[in-house]
């Protein structure tokens, strides 16, 4: 894996060569200090990813990636940005851009521990970076994909038209639409969303593994997007249908019944499970709770298996599940811990996942 390291300040070109250098399979071909040296290297070594920082003098991030499509330049880019609500836009937009994954740049701590921190940040999206790449060169070349050996086979099931799909009857419970979602998540969300009908009749909870600073921003990206408003979270509120609510980055998200039966959401500052806060087991371990056999629950492409021990509580309420295809995943790992675990009724790619969301909620949820 040939790697450039992009940033404008020598103290991070060298810590994060030094962090990617103790990687095996990984040499650093090359540094820049900003985006338009970026762009001549990137021309000149080719290399396969690009670590970038998202805010430069002359020439940002964001204009790097606007600048490498009309370039021809097709090198994945991990983005390094600052915990600032302007790095959080910054990022969500570079996310949007292709950008494959981000890390947040460390600002305290010793030099060995930052080294630490970025190397143990970079080296599963290098490696979920490798697989993605090998998927998309099977599929360049006409080939299926084959599913890991410990991940049993599974066709979609047949999705209808949405026009062509029952209401669901007025005397049902409310359904809730649950989505847990990592790495490629603020891609997925934007294609996902807009593809949901303003009459849905369902809240939707969005957990998407991401700190402070940058949910909100991916919040008010996706409002534009949608029919159905997009908000981050704010605890106390009740949960309406045909809305959309993203956990707060750094905090947990659950739902608890209010007592006429309405949806409350409550942000905690709960500990991290499975190294994410906020965590989809968090929000699916709650729903299955409090709300048994009203969930949708979809997962969504991201790394690790956040959602899966919350999924087979779900299940056991009788929920109806969802997971992205690896195909479309820029990550496959979240929705490949579900189905290994048997755990999903249907698995569809990306561009099918709203009509089968919109399909379980009209039928009931169950």
């Amino acid at each position: 894996m040939r790697v450039l390291v992009v940033d404008d300040t020598v103290v991070f070109r060298r810590v994060v060569s030094d962090a990617l250098a103790g990687l095996p399979g990984v040499e650093v071909v090359g540094t820049a200090s900003n985006g338009k040296l970026a762009l001549v290297r990137m021309c000149a070594l080719r290399p396969d990813l690009v670590t970038l920082d998202i805010e430069m003098p002359e020439m940002n991030g964001i204009e790097v990636l606007e600048a490498m499509v009309p370039a021809g330049l097709k090198a994945g880019v991990v983005v390094l940005s600052a915990v600032t609500t302007r790095g959080g836009e910054m990022t969500v937009r570079a996310l949007e851009l292709g950008a494959f994954d981000f890390i947040t740049k460390p600002d305290r701590g010793t030099s060995a521990e930052n080294l630490a921190y970025l190397r143990e940040s970079l080296q599963p999206m290098i490696r979920a970076f490798e697989r993605r790449r090998d998927i998309r060169a099977m599929l360049g070349q006409g080939k299926g994909v084959p599913l890991p050996a410990d991940v049993p086979a599974a066709r979609p099931a047949p999705i209808p038209p949405v026009r062509q799909i029952a209401r669901r009857p007025a005397s049902g419970a409310t359904p809730l639409v649950l989505i847990g979602v990592s790495t490629g998540g603020p891609a997925a969300l934007a294609a996902l969303l807009p593809a949901l009908p303003p009459d849905l009749n369902a809240p939707v909870l969005i957990v998407q593994h991401m700190p402070p600073m940058f949910t909100k921003p991916l919040a008010a990206s996706l409002a534009r997007k949608t029919a159905l408003p997009v908000k981050e979270a704010q605890h106390g509120e009740v949960a309406q249908a045909n809305c959309i609510y993203l956990a707060p980055g750094g905090s947990q998200m659950k739902v608890v019944a209010g007592t006429r039966g309405e949806t409350i959401l409550r942000i905690t500052d709960d500990p991290p499970e499975n190294g994410c806060k906020p965590a989809v087991d968090y929000l699916f371990r709650s729903a299955a709770l409090q709300f048994p056999g009203r969930a949708v629950a979809t997962i969504l492409t991201g790394m690790g298996n956040d959602g899966t021990a919350g999924l087979r509580l779900l299940k056991r309420g009788g929920c109806r599940s969802i997971a992205q295809d690896e195909a479309t995943s820029v990550v496959f790992g979240m929705p490949k811990e579900a189905i290994a675990a048997g755990l999903i009724d249907t698995v569809a790619p990306l561009d099918r996942i709203a009509a089968a969301i919109v399909r379980s909620v009209r039928e009931g949820g169950a």
